[in-house]
C-alpha cells in the first residue's frame, strides 16, 4: 500500500493563494498517478486534479481549470497543488489519493482542511 500525508492547507483571503504537498512512501511503484479531491460540508467529495508519473499528463476539474496547477517532483514522491486566484467555493477538505491498476492498492491521505474567507 502506498501512504500518502498532505500538508500545507490553511486560512486564505478570496484571491489569494495557497500550495497543498503530498508526500507518497511505501509501494509506490504500485501508483501510476496522483491526484487530489476535496469535500466541502455536506457536499459530495469531488475530483480536482490528478497528474501521471510517468509522462505527466495532467486533468483538471473545470471548476479549477486555469487557477489550480498540479505538479509532481518523481526524485521525491510528491505531488504539489498550486491554487491560486482562491474563492470562498474552494472551501473544502483536501484529500490526495494515490491512482493504481489494483483498486485494493488505491490510497488516500488523512486530508487537509482549506478555508477561503470572502
Amino acid at each position: 500500500q502506498v501512504q500518502l500525508v498532505e500538508s500545507g492547507g490553511g486560512l486564505v483571503q478570496a484571491g489569494g493563494s495557497l500550495r497543498l504537498s503530498c508526500a507518497a512512501s511505501g509501494r509506490t511503484g504500485s501508483s501510476y498517478g496522483m491526484g487530489w479531491f476535496r469535500q466541502a460540508p455536506g457536499k459530495e467529495r469531488e475530483f480536482v486534479a490528478r497528474i501521471d508519473w510517468s509522462g505527466g499528463a495532467r486533468y483538471y476539474a473545470g471548476s479549477v481549470k486555469g487557477r489550480f496547477t498540479i505538479s509532481k517532483d518523481n526524485a521525491k514522491n510528491t505531488v504539489y497543488l498550486q491554487m491560486d486566484s482562491l474563492k470562498p467555493e474552494d472551501t473544502a477538505v483536501y484529500y490526495c489519493r494515490s491512482y493504481a491498476q489494483t483498486p485494493s492498492l488505491v490510497s488516500w491521505g488523512q486530508g487537509t482542511q482549506v478555508t477561503v474567507s470572502s
